[in-house]
């Protein structure tokens, strides 16, 4: 059997970015950096030198995942590396006895200075993991205003969050804070549920990113939207074809400045739905439920997650509409512009039309006095040889002989110059 060069590829997918178990007590530092194709290569060859000096395995050439545990000369723990399309995460876990909630954790710092962010910090994530603690008031960790709380994975974990920065990292402006109460986790899942909390809040943010290029668009939308509205009021005044030329080329001004908006938007609007998808399905799968007074995190960003995704959904669909508008008024001005530009035309061909009949006349009369005056002068050639014919001693009057040569000279002069007129005819066919 032959063996298809994409096999092995695509049975390897189903295992990628596998869970890894978490036991409890637990710390997770989660960051994620923007890196384009540049940075990325950078941020793999740092990685491979970190393997090298942690003495672990490097990841595959093609890997786009790998963990690692990293020795105590480098802080301890373990470390899971990702790649992605636009960015890089890093997400770095370690035993935590401290037996305090989130208390001060200099680990990131520590390894930091080891391996550098590969780009710009986007998401940076605090998450514990602690044993269940009867009568803890979340109040007193979170932002009351803005506290969401679930219970997932059919109640053996509480998880609370207030999706706020909380000031600890200053270099990124501080963690979002994720508390997971242990209630009967194992190892399996609670690295399963640890990775798709990671993941939920990681894809909302960079889902939310299309939010800024929709309020940054939607100036551009209206200005345009209301000169298409006066560019077709003129359309319908224009009565010439130098206005009607003066509207194509603004319309196509236009066109021109909305499709090079779009196709920068355009990516960054089919990211946040492609993102916006992930997170509904990963909520779908933590299947959370409410505990308390509390909205559940799903609920949470329900409510403001969806109205950030219909902004960028309406405004797409406005640039879409708008380029269809553009394009029908282009259309009929263009064809406004074509009808006049054909009338012109025909004026122009029977103004041509009315010169050549003109020339075709002035030809013929030419023609006419152009076999006059060769007659005329074969007609005297003739009425020498009759004088000499006379002198010559031949009984031969030269008047009657030169007046009976007209009609036949005058008769051959114009069948030669017909003749010719037909000759030059047929070489211009």
């Amino acid at each position: 059997m032959s063996v298809h060069f994409l096999r092995e590829l695509v049975l390897g997918e189903v295992h990628a970015r596998p869970f890894t178990p978490l036991t409890t007590p637990r710390r997770v530092l989660h960051f994620a950096f923007f890196t384009d194709l540049a940075a990325a290569r950078a941020d793999r060859d740092k990685l491979l030198a970190l393997c090298a000096t942690a003495g672990a395995a490097a990841p595959l050439p093609d890997a786009k995942h790998h963990r690692l545990t990293l020795p105590p000369t480098l802080g301890g723990g373990s470390l899971r590396w990702e790649q992605h399309s636009e960015f890089t995460t890093y997400t770095l876990d370690f035993p935590d006895e401290s037996g305090a909630i989130f208390p001060p954790c200099p680990a990131w710092a520590r390894f930091e200075a080891i391996l550098p962010p590969p780009g710009p910090l986007l998401v940076a994530v605090d998450l514990q993991i602690v044993p269940a603690q009867a009568g803890l008031d979340l109040t007193k960790v979170f932002d009351p205003a803005s506290l969401a709380v679930s219970a997932f994975d059919f109640g053996a974990a509480l998880v609370a969050t207030d999706f706020r920065a909380d000031g600890q990292l200053q270099a990124g402006g501080g963690t979002v804070r994720l508390l997971v109460q242990d209630q009967g986790l194992t190892p399996q899942r609670a690295g399963a549920l640890v990775q798709r909390l990671l993941e939920v809040e990681t894809y909302r943010l960079f889902a939310l990113l299309g939010l800024p290029e929709a309020h940054r668009l939607g100036p551009i939308v209206r200005r345009i939207e209301a000169d298409l509205t006066r560019i077709a009021r003129a359309m319908a005044e224009a009565r010439d074809l130098v206005s009607d030329n003066a509207l194509l080329d603004e319309l196509t001004l236009l066109a021109a400045e909305l499709e090079a908006e779009a196709n920068a938007a355009s990516y960054r609007f089919s990211a946040s739905r492609a993102y916006d998808g992930i997170i509904q399905q990963r909520l779908a799968a933590l299947g959370d439920r409410s505990v308390g007074e509390y909205p559940t995190i799903g609920a949470f960003l329900a409510r403001r997650l969806a109205p950030a995704m219909r902004t960028c959904t309406m405004l797409e669909e406005r640039l879409e509409t708008l380029a269809g508008k553009l394009s029908r008024a282009a259309h009929l001005l263009r064809t406004r512009v074509d009808v006049a530009i054909e009338q012109q035309n025909r004026s122009l061909l029977e103004a041509m039309n009315l010169r050549a009949r003109q020339q075709f006349r002035l030809q013929q009369t030419v023609e006419g006095l152009s076999i006059a005056a060769i007659a005329y002068y074969v007609v005297s050639l003739a009425a020498y040889v009759f004088k000499g014919l006379k002198e010559a001693g031949l009984p031969l009057d030269p008047t009657i002989g030169t007046a009976l040569a007209v009609p036949p000279i005058v008769a051959a002069v114009a069948l030669t110059v017909r003749r010719i007129r037909r000759h030059h005819g047929k070489e211009t066919e």
